[in-house]
């Protein structure tokens, strides 16, 4: 044992050089950032701010430790498996089994494509918004201008992982720019108003703080979830840098959350500034993103024309990153479904029934247009904080593999913050 220790601080000594920052490295950076900066962000801010200035302030502390500890943790997970090719859900099958393998994938399949179909709905609408109060023309039938926009997401997709976090890696770059420059745009017309709501047992709808705050985490937790994409984003790191790779994860994870968190939390201070709790009750009420409540607020013609461009970024970026982790999930299934009965497909073969059954089914309820967010909240918000939250502390405690990260109070303290996301989605569901 001691040798092996031994060998291993050496090469790692040797390979001091290969840990040095890549191309890649910026790239996955990015990648990660643009998968998980998407239309969630754009309702933080009500859920954020509607409980007036100290629910925000905690909440601005927690989100860097609640978001990195737990995205690395399921990074940590990942990595653990045998072979370095190996994704989630055949890392799940290999340390739980082939049941339980069966079930985790079933899940982790469940809590991206609602996610994915919630964009293809988002995306529709914002561009028929666009062209009907900006361009001020007529939006072609729904079933048409939902086909062309998914069928465009559909060709990046085929275009290749690499292609698709090349692709979220470039348009991070606007995206960040824009939202920044609103932010900045808004600081004239902030306000005290927030200050006036600062006692501790202020909070939304005669709620207190502690219930403001366990009702407002859930929001965190999707607003900054890029959990589909870690998958495929440590099988990647790991093929790059071998033993090396958690060092290198960590190191990029922890930048990627230092940014989001940097940039999302300033762009939700000015926007809950620039409104008063009252306004940010109405826009919660209105079912709209902070951006069209804004631009109905002010009536400004250069947020007008912003809100949907961020917002059309914003959509496209996290589909791409969602549609990773979908495809990764409902391929799991297919090849268990497959491997029971003694049969096997190739990936590629595959890929390309996913992609038919992904096109089919995001344009089928694009063109509905039905009301999802429901379907986050009940579906998709209590398993991403099962798998993103639970799953790899419960893995600490009983993989072998994993005990080398366990006795940290990191872990009492992702395993807190998911069981109160859970738990605060089942009150909103019984509430």
């Amino acid at each position: 044992m001691e040798t092996t220790q031994t060998g291993t601080i050496a090469s790692l000594g040797a390979d001091a050089s290969s840990l040095a920052w890549r191309k890649s490295d910026t790239m996955w950076m990015l990648g990660l950032y643009g998968t998980a900066i998407g239309a969630g962000v754009l309702f933080l801010p009500i859920n954020a701010g509607i409980g007036g200035l100290i629910p925000l302030i905690i909440m601005a502390i927690l989100a860097f430790p609640m978001t990195y500890f737990a995205h690395r943790g399921l990074c940590r997970f990942v990595l653990s498996g045998k072979n370095p090719g190996e994704d989630i859900t055949e890392v799940v099958e290999e340390h739980f089994g082939i049941s339980a393998g069966k079930l985790i994938t079933l899940l982790y399949f469940f809590a991206i494509y609602p996610i994915l179909l919630v964009y293809s709905v988002a995306i529709t609408n914002t561009v028929e918004s666009f062209i009907t109060h900006q361009m001020h023309l007529n939006a072609p039938p729904r079933a048409l201008l939902s086909l062309i926009l998914i069928v465009g997401l559909m060709t990046i997709v085929r275009l290749g992982e690499q292609f698709i976090v090349k692709a979220m890696s470039i348009l991070v770059f606007p995206f960040v720019a824009i939202l920044m420059l609103l932010a900045l745009y808004l600081i004239p017309n902030w306000t005290s108003a927030i200050f006036e709501n600062v006692s501790v047992s202020a909070g939304s709808v005669g709620n207190g703080l502690i219930m403001t705050l366990w009702l407002a985490i859930p929001v965190m937790v999707f607003s900054f979830n890029h959990s589909p994409i870690i998958s495929a984003f440590a099988v990647a790191k790991r093929e790059e840098y071998g033993v090396d790779a958690e060092k290198k994860c960590s190191a990029i994870l922890a930048r990627s959350h230092l940014m989001m968190v940097l940039t999302v939390m300033f762009f939700v201070f000015s926007c809950v500034l620039s409104l008063s709790p009252a306004d940010l009750m109405e826009a919660k009420a209105q079912n709209i993103s902070i951006l069209s409540y804004l631009a109905n607020h002010f009536h400004n013609p250069m947020i007008e024309y912003i809100a949907p461009l961020i917002a059309f970024i914003a959509i496209t970026k996290s589909f791409l990153g969602h549609y990773l982790g979908a495809r990764e999930g409902f391929n799991g299934l297919v090849i268990k479904s497959l491997r029971s009965k003694g049969k096997t497909i190739s990936i590629p073969k595959l890929n390309r029934m996913t992609a038919v059954f992904m096109l089919v089914t995001t344009w089928i309820v694009a063109t509905l247009n039905p009301s999802i967010l429901g379907m986050i909240e009940t579906l998709g918000g209590p398993i991403i904080a099962m798998l993103l939250f639970l799953m790899p502390m419960y893995a600490i405690r009983k993989v072998p593999a994993m005990r080398k990260y366990s006795g940290h109070i990191s872990n009492v303290f992702v395993v807190v913050m998911g069981l109160i996301a859970i738990s605060a989605i089942m009150f909103s569901l019984v509430g």
